[in-house]
């Protein structure tokens, strides 16, 4: 059985990395990762990390906030601290 902490996809694993205990934009997280795709971030490493309850949003409610962040959930900052 596998520990729930971790996930088996390594762009989540980065992206817990570069989010840690700050909240980022889509771009400050872009940059960090030196992607320039945005479409392939959504897919490929928000929106898994999200669907897998590591990343939340600070806006939850309102998805195109202007000044919508992310954040990690206290499931992604176990993962982060390990």
């Amino acid at each position: 059985m596998q520990d729930k902490l971790h996930s088996d996809n390594p762009n989540i694993m980065k992206l817990i990395g570069v989010i840690g205990e700050q909240s980022l934009s889509v771009k400050e997280m872009m940059a960090a990762i030196e992607l320039k795709d945005r479409e392939n971030f959504l897919n490929l490493y928000l929106s898994p990390a999200i669907n897998e309850g590591f990343v939340k949003m600070l806006y939850p409610n309102s998805p195109r906030h202007p000044r919508q962040k992310y954040l990690l959930t206290a499931k992604g900052v176990a993962a982060y601290q390990e």
